[in-house]
């Protein structure tokens, strides 16, 4: 009866995604409990690359029941998009495997334009948002104007709401940003017939995960982003509009935390954010650029969703003992741990100083990082590619006393590492 969750412990981009393919082979349930479709979660499986913006990772696994919690905001054009594309992949998308919270909140096209009106006004101090409308859609769900996906079991109403929540968003539109109206008749049209594709999809998936714990079944927690980008607990205003920690899994699946077992921190063997805000250990310069890759290759670090090329640093150790108790971690992930291979010496940052005064905690949230100095422990690095390596003692004395020295200033055992971007590219500790 366990309920176990993989958390991102930065700016997201950690890796979650085949961290959960790989748990899933012993969930009866995925769930996502936050945000929509600016989660980007990537896959590779043999030459196969699945990429995932809305539907758990489990769902390549035939046998887990996919659930998209009440705590998601849902572009269900993208999502119809996705769910097809993995169809053709010979993936089962049935209404049996994947269920849609009626109680989640729909994303439209007055929430996307409302997000590019909104960024495109802020200039110079833009928050570096993916221009997926998450914001505008929770600000809709808070202001209590929102729609749930529970209204498309009646297509009909559900295409009126949707008609005059454009008509509404127009006057915002217009007279506020001064952009074109959308076409609130062709819209409503559109999401009728959305409604009648989406409509078997829907339950009551709070019920569904409760009752799977009570008969003893495994259920795993998938969140999306990470939490140096928590509304409450993140790098503000540099952040998206949900809680992707630990406590907001809990008010996204519509459970409590009786069940819980294992609180998983997905983390980097360096640092990485997409978009604007802090970043104390931001590197620029040769060891930034081999950190981030050419492109080239889809695993390299340029964003899922949006494309855009990620800032690269070496790992923040005081950001990580921050998430870690914000979250509860119980254990450790690290991931990409062979970008490192050839980069000598490596740094990691144990600590912050500010006028005379070092301390390795934070002293608050994140919202003022860019304050401190950070202050670094070297070590030699490596010089062996280390893909193939699938046993923790042959891994390289530079790569073992990397992790070992992550544990310590943690205090939390490092349990998996990656080593590649394959699906067994992983090490077990």
């Amino acid at each position: 009866m366990p309920l176990d969750m993989i958390l991102g412990a930065q700016w997201g981009d950690e890796g979650k995604g085949r961290i959960t393919d790989l748990l899933a082979i012993e969930a009866d349930i995925t769930a996502r409990f936050s945000g929509g479709d600016n989660a980007g979660h990537t896959i590779t499986v043999g030459s196969q690359i699945y990429k995932l913006h809305l539907i758990p990772s489990g769902v390549i696994h035939p046998h887990t029941i996919c659930i998209l919690g009440n705590g998601m905001v849902i572009n269900p054009e993208r999502l119809i998009v996705e769910l097809e594309d993995l169809e053709k992949l010979g993936v089962d998308i049935s209404p049996e495997r994947i269920k849609i919270s009626r109680a989640a909140h729909i994303l439209t096209p007055a929430h996307i334009a409302l997000d590019v009106a909104q960024e495109t006004r802020r200039g110079g101090e833009k928050i570096g948002t993916t221009k997926r409308g998450i914001g505008p859609a929770y600000m809709d769900k808070t202001a209590r104007r929102g729609i749930r996906a529970g209204a498309m079991e009646n297509p009909e109403s559900f295409a009126d709401l949707i008609k005059q929540h454009i008509t509404d968003t127009n006057h915002f539109l217009e007279q506020i940003y001064d952009q074109p109206p959308l076409d609130a008749e062709e819209i409503g049209s559109l999401f009728y017939e959305i409604a009648v594709r989406l409509k078997p999809y829907l339950a009551d998936t709070g019920s569904m995960i409760a009752n799977a714990l009570s008969e003893g079944k495994n259920v795993l927690a998938e969140g999306a982003q990470g939490t140096l980008l928590d509304i409450d607990h993140g790098s503000y205003p540099y952040v998206t509009s949900s809680s992707p920690t630990a406590p907001g899994a809990l008010l996204g699946l519509g459970i409590g935390p009786t069940h819980l077992r294992r609180i998983i921190g997905v983390t980097k063997a360096f640092q990485t954010r997409v978009g604007e805000g802090p970043f104390p250990t931001e590197l620029s310069g040769l060891v930034g650029d081999q950190l981030r890759g050419t492109g080239e290759n889809p695993w390299d670090e340029f964003g899922t969703t949006t494309g855009r090329p990620r800032r690269c640093g070496w790992l923040d150790l005081v950001l990580l003992r921050y998430a870690a108790r914000v979250n509860g971690f119980t254990e450790l992930v690290i991931t990409k741990l062979d970008i490192l291979s050839g980069i000598s010496p490596l740094r990691i940052c144990t600590a912050y100083s500010s006028s005379g005064i070092s301390s390795s905690i934070l002293a608050d949230t994140p919202d003022a990082v860019e304050d401190y100095t950070p202050e670094y422990t070297g070590l030699p690095g490596w010089e062996q590619d280390i893909t193939s390596v699938r046993e923790a003692d042959l891994l390289p004395a530079g790569a073992q006393d990397y992790i070992k020295l992550i544990e310590t200033e943690t205090n939390l055992p490092v349990r998996m590492v990656s080593v590649g971007p394959e699906r067994d590219a992983l090490v077990h500790r």
